[in-house]
């Protein structure tokens, strides 16, 4: 045996160049270093608390129903597959399975959680057989409790309670004979032929694989997703239903940075990831993959083709065929709050770095009831626990348009809601009603030669109602006495509606510095810590603050909402961020360019309409019958300028 290797003369192999992830070479391959691994060790130490982390036992019980859930979806389609005479063979190998997606599948589900799960079913199966035959059979099955089928969404799902995990269900129908174990949901073919419901129905799952297959080290990335996903919850900003970011397009951007830095741990990542998207030029999209078409005439999102796709403000493609806009809920109001979070996460994982803070800092909640002037309260309230649950869902589904509709305001800079809900104090404490609110911050623009500025929100309110009305009629889920309200508060007054312990002032970030950039320079500074923001006081008694519902007449029409803001001597110091030096912050970081995308053309920011108020008789808007049968109350002359 010899006792050294033997060396042969001959041509020198080159060692494999390392893998490529994502649409750009990485920005930096440097491996982490001892201090990065002491961070990330205190990172995981600090996420624990918050319960980001399920024990092995709760874990093994997750499992154990999946397994359940499963071997049910096995059995059923083997009784469909006898009831409609399907050979022996076929009968023995037909399969069927249970995939999962979201946050349980990407290994970043927390204490408690729920399931996203979908029935992958053969060719013979029908939607129909799932939502009649399937849903009997869960009924039958005595851990299942809590089950509901919602066969009309426009991703149709069946929802339970499984052993007391929540689990929702989709289903999907391939056109196999046969559904083999070893499938592969990425497989673009299995688009052929398949309507548009399945194909909706097997995004997630195919989102949520391609995701785990364009990271480089699953690990890293799961723990900085743990981070960002606590991070984004706890500064209230994850709601895509309300124009932030859902989980899917967190995951997306977590995972692009991963690709930037493929060799980087959770510690560095975090920072990295702040650094990234705090520069990132948006309406850049993010790309995890080059987009690439099959030809099975699916819409993708494209926007040298679709001219609707280049009004995206923050467009996150996902990475699987058909191509979608994750984030097309987004505003200009939602992406400014984002982009100034991203700032400010920078400057203070800079001072984490520097020992100057720890972790926990990152995930103290900023005090959004201190950081206004003036709210907009809306209040959504049902006789019964049922119609207040579909009531509550339809109003929170439609609050993005009137964000929408009071960012088009002329005198409104930024409208700001807060993605938690809060239940309202009963208006009888003798009457049965269930009621929930929502609160919204308004930041107002300077005047221009006036000492007054009053705000007519008349027309804005009432296109709100009247659309929530409007669906809810057209879905026949209106019942009488659901309503909705909205209101006026200036902050000093939130406490009427609000308890002590969610308005009490949060401990303040040290980043004083940070503001929320404006539109314009005309705009109101707005410091995080509520100090320094413009002092604003109401008009006389006739346009006080108060409810925008009617009194007596129909509560479905508001009255008008008028707003002022008294800005005598006040000066208006130009709004700016005070940012931590990224090479100082991020080991000389300075160097490092933020690969924006190349594939797509460069798309120009959305124009923001200008709405010209116009008042020309009592009526702003053309009202249509009231739910309630109740005539439309006539609405008073708005007050546009005082």
């Amino acid at each position: 045996m010899m006792p050294f290797p033997v060396t042969t003369l001959g041509p020198q192999r080159t060692p494999p160049p390392p893998k490529h992830y994502g649409i750009s070479s990485p920005i930096s391959l440097a491996p982490p270093r001892e201090t990065d691994c002491i961070l990330t060790q205190k990172l995981i130490e600090t996420l624990k608390p918050f319960g980001v982390f399920e024990e092995e036992e709760e874990l093994q019980r997750r499992i154990l129903i999946l397994e359940k859930l499963n071997n049910l979806v096995k059995e059923w389609i083997r009784e469909i597959s006898e009831s409609k005479s399907l050979p022996q063979a076929v009968i023995e190998n037909v399969g069927g399975k249970i995939f999962t997606f979201g946050s349980y599948r990407l290994g970043v589900h927390t204490k408690g959680a729920d399931i996203d799960a979908l029935c992958v079913a053969p060719r013979h199966v029908d939607r129909s057989d799932f939502f009649t035959s399937f849903y009997d059979k869960l009924k039958l099955h005595e851990e299942v409790k809590d089950l509901r089928a919602v066969e009309e969404a426009f991703v149709p799902v069946i929802k339970l309670c499984f052993d007391g995990i929540e689990i929702d269900i989709l289903f999907a129908r391939l056109a196999l004979q046969t559904i083999p174990e070893d499938l592969d949901l990425r497989d673009d073919s299995l688009l052929k032929n398949l309507d548009i419901r399945c194909i909706r129905s097997l995004n997630g799952c195919r989102v949520t694989d391609e995701i785990l297959h364009l990271v480089p080290n699953i690990d890293n990335f799961r723990l900085t997703l743990r981070a960002i996903k606590l991070w984004a919850k706890c500064h209230n900003i994850y709601s895509n239903i309300l124009g932030f970011l859902g989980g899917v397009s967190w995951a997306m951007l977590v995972a692009r940075t991963c690709q930037l830095y493929p060799n980087a741990i959770a510690s560095t990542l975090v920072r990295k990831f702040f650094l990234v998207f705090s520069e990132w030029e948006w309406p850049n999209p993010v790309l995890l993959k080059e987009p690439e078409e099959r030809n099975l005439n699916l819409p993708v999102w494209d926007p040298r083709v679709n001219p609707s796709d280049r009004y995206h403000l923050m467009p996150i493609i996902t990475p699987a065929y058909p191509q979608q806009n994750s984030t097309y809920n987004v505003s200009v109001s939602t992406r400014m709050v984002m982009i100034e979070e991203f700032k400010q996460g920078l400057a203070i994982t800079h001072e984490i770095l520097l020992s100057k803070a720890e972790w926990s800092k990152l995930f103290e909640a900023p005090s959004f009831f201190q950081k206004y002037k003036h709210y907009i309260v809306l209040l959504a309230s049902a006789p019964t626990e049922k119609q207040h649950l579909e009531w509550v869902g339809l109003v929170e589904s439609k609050i993005r348009i009137l964000v929408g509709s009071l960012e088009k305001n002329e005198f409104i800079t930024l409208a700001h809601v807060n993605p938690q809900s809060f239940p309202a104090p009963k208006e009888s404490p003798d009457k049965e009603e269930f009621r929930t609110m929502w609160v919204i911050g308004l930041v107002l623009k300077k005047p221009e030669n006036s000492e007054v500025l009053s705000i007519d929100l008349t027309y804005d309110i009432q296109s709100f109602t009247d659309t929530v009305y409007r669906q809810a009629i057209n879905s026949k889920m209106f019942e009488m006495d659901m309503k909705i309200a909205a209101m006026h508060l200036k902050k000093k007054e939130l406490h009427q509606l609000l308890p002590n312990h969610v308005l009490q002032k949060k401990k303040t970030l040290s980043t004083e510095g940070v503001r929320l950039t404006a539109l314009d320079d005309g705009s109101l500074d707005l410091s995080v810590n509520g100090e320094n923001s413009t002092p604003v006081s109401s008009l006389p008694a006739a346009s006080k603050t108060g409810p925008v519902t009617g009194s007596t007449q129909g509560r479905n029409s508001p009255a008008p909402v008028a707003m002022a803001a008294s800005v005598t001597g006040v000066q208006f110091p130009e709004v700016s961020l005070q940012q931590a030096n990224p090479s100082d912050s991020l080991g000389g970081a300075s160097s490092e360019s933020i690969p924006q995308t190349a594939p797509q053309p460069a798309v120009p920011p959305a124009p923001k309409p200008m709405v010209t108020r116009v008042v020309s008789s009592t009526r702003l808007v053309s009202h249509p019958p009231r739910p309630s049968g109740s005539a439309a109350t006539s609405i008073a002359n708005p007050i546009v300028g005082v």
